[in-house]
């Protein structure tokens, strides 16, 4: 390809400068792949394809995909953002549009929030076995794992947290 036809698709001086989609995977830390997919859902769409085929996408295209990573991190399918964002396209009143993204908003919320819940609990449950378990460091090896379910050693009381019980009880 000679240098005259590179220089027809490319951005003048004064536009702003679109990125190829191999430009835009490195910058949002996508493949390729990914980008592609998310233009054959609709999700993300190049503002120009040069003459060559290139896919060419405006600097604003990797707030977009930083968005749908958000949404999937909050477990929001490719699919589900694909027909929420098809909702929204034919929606014509504000208002309503703006009413189905605070609802799904809201949805997620709540999830992340039942999510840090039973995280919450998780971490209290490991921490108290790690503690539990520093005190069996002390213990001396003519002691067999079958005490350990009781145990009575290094200022353990016969009770342990369920996250250690549960190796002992069966």
């Amino acid at each position: 390809m000679n240098k005259d036809k590179k220089e027809q698709d490319l951005p003048r001086e004064g536009e702003e400068k679109l990125l190829r989609v191999g430009q835009l995977a490195e910058r949002s830390g996508k493949t390729v792949r990914a980008l592609h997919l998310y233009e054959e859902l609709g999700l993300l769409r190049p503002v120009h394809r040069t003459k060559g085929g290139f896919r060419l996408y405006s600097p604003r295209a990797l707030e977009r995909v930083e968005w749908i990573s958000l949404l999937q991190e909050a477990d929001v399918s490719l699919h589900e953002i694909q027909a929420f964002l098809r909702d929204l396209e034919e929606e014509r009143v504000a208002g309503v549009a703006m009413m189905r993204v605070r609802q799904l908003f809201e949805q997620k919320l709540a999830s992340i929030r039942e999510q840090q819940r039973r995280l919450a609990r998780l971490e209290k449950e490991f921490v108290a076995a790690l503690a539990y378990l520093d005190a069996c460091r002390a213990c001396e090896p003519q002691h067999e794992t079958s005490e350990c379910g009781d145990c009575r050693l290094h200022g353990h009381d016969g009770r342990q947290p369920l996250m250690v019980a549960g190796l002992h009880n069966t």
